[in-house]
């Protein structure tokens, strides 16, 4: 990973964020679900360099008229249809067919909720679709509440990533659920992308500096006065932490240690 400003330029060994066979180099992925115009969307993305975006197949116009969000998208982008709107796994699936077959790509969002209150994933739903849609092609990055026993389910249907929620859906609540993400990070194989509840850039970095591979945000930029400028600040946030986990930073203590030798001290 190398970290370049106009005096100097940092390096540290790092290894590829490699998705379905794509190399990604900015580890903050862009939700569109609550931007407030078209134009925003493209600003969000061009300036700070966004690689993946997320979009709803019901945000997208399939006739491809002016106002077709797509439009607005860069074409060097990798675009991740999400299954917004899925109840269970035949929704979630026919959601996933339908936006390949209309030009969006195999990569897909498994997000199946059922749980008009709190929002929360249907994981053993969420399973059912992984299964069947990686088995016909597509990159399938599911998103899940926490939990080890559904990952590894999870990586055994054929799941690209795991995207577990950081905390409730749009909320901004940050990582309520850390602890629950760090045994992911320790015990799953495939990338582990962060994805809901972020709400703030050190959150983000916050997440980055325990091992997740990347993070995923709509609302926090959506909702700001300044959207693009947001997105600027949680793309370099994501980058510092993924540099603060390079570098292997010493963790917590118990005591104190000085910060200067206590020996030596003036006339000694």
């Amino acid at each position: 990973m190398q970290i370049t400003d106009t005096q100097k330029t940092t390096t540290v060994p790092d290894e590829p964020l490699i998705i379905g066979g794509r190399e990604i180099k900015n580890r903050f992925f862009l939700g569109t679900g609550k931007s407030k115009s078209k134009d925003e969307v493209t600003a969000c993305i061009v300036q700070p360099g966004i690689d993946v975006v997320t979009v709803a197949l019901r945000r997208i116009d399939l006739e491809r008229h002016e106002e077709n969000i797509l439009e607005y998208i860069p074409s060097n982008v990798i675009l991740m249809t999400n299954t917004s709107g899925a109840r269970n796994a035949a929704e979630a699936i026919r959601i996933a067919r339908l936006a390949r077959e209309s030009g969006c790509g195999n990569w897909i969002k498994i997000e199946v909720i059922n749980d008009s209150k709190y929002l929360l994933p249907d994981n053993q739903e969420t399973i059912k679709a992984t299964e069947v849609l990686a088995a016909e092609g597509f990159v399938v990055l599911p998103y899940i509440s926490p939990d080890l026993y559904v990952a590894r389910a999870l990586v055994k249907a054929g799941a690209a990533t795991v995207m577990p929620l950081g905390s409730l859906i749009g909320s901004n609540q940050g990582l309520k659920t850390k602890e629950l993400i760090k045994i992911l990070i320790d015990e799953i194989d495939v990338p582990i992308i962060v994805d809901a509840g972020i709400g703030l850039p050190s959150q983000a970095c916050e997440a980055m500096e325990m091992g997740a591979d990347a993070v995923l945000v709509n609302t926090a930029v959506a909702t700001a006065l300044h959207p693009a400028a947001v997105c600027q600040a949680f793309s370099l946030a994501t980058q510092a932490g993924r540099l603060a986990y390079l570098s292997r930073m010493r963790s917590a203590q118990s005591s104190a240690s000085a910060s200067s030798p206590l020996t030596g001290f003036l006339y000694e």
